[in-house]
């Protein structure tokens, strides 16, 4: 059986989502090539020989541009099956099925994967058929996960890097240790798969996982798990392992502001064993909207992290969701200020300052009156609930961030920069008048914390 795993985008790293079915398909002795759309262009032949074509949507932006590809896809082999798996997968189905994928496998998809390629196997006459789905759309059985076989993808020289403050890089490799996710946050796409459940990779499969990068020349290591400390019985002695055996390697993990906290005894633990920066989603510094996401921790919590990280020389990252129908042009002068008035500015990817809250398909969002009467019917197109603020104001800078953002990463900007232009915009928005003490110094020429080169975003 011919194989062909296609991942679209995914966040600058070596595709994961591709080495991890890899190792299970050639596994049962499928034939597997795998295609990075992110680094490399569409390769026909390989399109061509493919009996089955599996792509991997993890993400929002994954997703849609994969669905540019079904048309591509179809007009070089009309008679290979059709696959979409990953987090996306399942939730919009209805959709996926509409332009004509043929099997979707959300959750735990490995497994499924190899089944599928095996039936295929076995009836090639009709491997194109349209016969009902076999293998389940949502699978969350435990799995006892393969390590990933990364042949055939682009070498890690060409993903993201970190960079240093001081203006050196170490090439990046990834990795996961966990699935899914045991929290509820109503704005997540990972609760309408998982609700609630979280699956474990075991220790020795991450770190032969890592061992191979390492030797492929990963100098650093990104743990993607959606919350690092969602099992941090199995963390921290997995970090503690990797030091062990490899003490001049750093990581970077994304854990829950909530779980800093619970277990803040472990942030000395992360700096130790060379965690270089630990990424959270804080999403808001407002309680009212901390409560309708459902996050479960306080801006109180983030002051105090903020100043525990400092303690501990360890940079914190945070993430937000600054654009929501909660927003106000003060509120987000707010964030802005809070930003710049506990030294952050270097330590918030300019993106995250023009994130617009998205709405998708089972999102937990929709059980909010307030939301409901927003939303619009999901629009396929975008894969979305679209929704407008009440404020155009709003919407206006949101746009307008957004334009900052693009030109300053394209002209090469740095972060305080950026952050310059996007400030005057807002207090613009809002009818602040800048004073010229308002205007912030921007006298470092480089970063002065270790960050991805690629920012982390959906």
């Amino acid at each position: 059986m011919n194989v062909l795993l296609i991942a679209t985008y995914e966040q600058g790293h070596q595709p994961f989502g591709l080495a991890s079915p890899a190792a299970w398909l050639r596994n049962t002795g499928a034939k597997v090539a795998c295609l990075d759309i992110s680094r490399d262009p569409l390769d026909e032949t390989m399109v061509r020989e493919a009996e089955l074509i599996a792509v991997h949507i993890p993400m929002h932006t994954a997703t849609r541009l994969a669905i540019e590809l079904i048309a591509p896809i179809r007009a070089i082999n009309p008679t290979a099956h059709l696959c979409f798996y990953g987090l996306y997968a399942s939730v919009n189905a209805d959709y996926l099925r509409k332009r004509g994928v043929q099997t979707i496998l959300g959750g735990e998809f490995e497994a499924g994967l190899s089944a599928l390629a095996a039936g295929l196997a076995k009836n090639r006459d009709d491997r194109s058929g349209n016969k009902s789905q076999r293998e389940p759309l949502i699978s969350l059985e435990r799995q006892n996960f393969l390590v990933p076989d990364r042949q055939g993808l682009p070498t890690l020289d060409r993903y993201a890097t970190v960079q240093l403050p001081d203006g050196t890089t170490r090439i990046a490799g990834y990795t996961e240790s966990s699935r899914g996710c045991k929290h509820l946050c109503r704005h997540c796409p990972i609760v309408p798969v998982y609700n609630g459940a979280f699956r474990i990779v075991s220790r020795e499969t991450v770190l032969e996982d890592i061992r191979r990068q390492v030797n492929a020349g990963a100098k650093h290591i990104t743990f993607g798990d959606p919350d690092f400390f969602n099992g941090v019985g199995h963390a921290i002695p997995l970090i503690e392992s990797l030091h062990r055996e490899f003490p001049k390697l750093s990581y970077d993990a994304t854990i829950k502001i909530e779980h800093l906290r619970k277990h803040e005894e472990h942030i000395a633990t992360l700096r130790d064993t060379g965690c270089l920066f630990i990424t959270s989603a804080v999403e808001s510094i407002d309680d009212a909207v901390l409560e309708k996401l459902a996050k479960n921790h306080t801006r109180a919590d983030f002051e105090h992290l903020i100043r525990i990280f400092r303690a501990h020389n360890l940079p914190l990252q945070p993430t937000f969701v600054p654009f929501s129908p909660w927003t106000t042009l003060d509120s987000y002068c707010e964030q802005l200020d809070f930003l710049a008035a506990n030294d952050l500015i270097e330590n918030v990817a300019p993106i995250q300052l023009a994130i617009r809250l998205l709405i998708p398909a089972g999102s937990l969002l929709l059980d909010l009156p307030d939301i409901r009467q927003l939303a619009g019917p999901f629009d396929e197109q975008s894969l979305v609930h679209p929704w407008k603020h009440p404020d155009t104001g709003v919407d206006q800078l949101c746009e307008e961030v957004q334009r900052i953002v693009h030109n300053g990463e394209k002209l090469n900007r740095t972060r305080p920069q950026i952050f310059q232009r996007i400030r005057e915009a807002a207090l613009r928005a809002a009818g602040i008048e800048q004073s010229e003490s308002d205007v912030l110094p921007l006298l470092a020429a480089r970063a002065t914390i270790p960050y991805l080169t690629e920012p982390w975003y959906c």
